[in-house]
């Protein structure tokens, strides 16, 4: 099996586990705390890090959103929002796409989002931020693959 198919099965099985997380609530109240939890569990990004060329575009609420690329040809990202829902939705997108090549990122559509059903229960507002993030993270990805050819 080549290496980008593997890549692009483990990206689908960390949708899979958030996909079975989200089945385990019966409401939304239950998803929009665990999503916030999430955000809790993110790690405080250094000040250095909260830019205004990190902040994401397109977002309401601040969000910074780092990346790196490492020795082993892998994207990771840290971030963090002045807002705890944002937080928390920064933590569920960057848990499939944070650890894999910019291929795998690029490959990986945000359906998974809507599949969770978050386009249809946050404001349009929210719901455009969350995309801006995902657009950035994509952005980054081709960025990043571009300096890799």
């Amino acid at each position: 099996m080549d290496t980008q198919k593997m890549e692009k099965d483990k990206t689908q099985i960390k949708i899979e586990k958030l996909k079975a997380e989200f089945e385990t609530f019966s409401t939304w109240e239950e998803k929009y705390k665990n999503i916030i939890k999430m955000g809790k569990a993110l790690e405080p990004l250094p000040l250095d890090f909260k830019k205004d060329e990190l902040l994401v575009k397109g977002c309401q609420s601040q969000v910074w959103l780092k990346p790196e690329l490492t020795g082993a040809g892998t994207v990771v990202f840290v971030g963090e929002s002045d807002s705890v829902i944002v937080q928390g939705l920064l933590a569920l997108i960057l848990k499939v796409y944070s650890g894999e090549t910019p291929e795998t990122i690029l490959a990986t559509s945000p359906q998974f989002l809507e599949d969770l059903g978050l386009k249809k229960h946050l404001t349009p507002n929210r719901a455009n931020g969350v995309y801006a993030m995902v657009k950035q993270i994509l952005y980054y990805a081709q960025a990043f693959k571009l300096l890799k050819n």
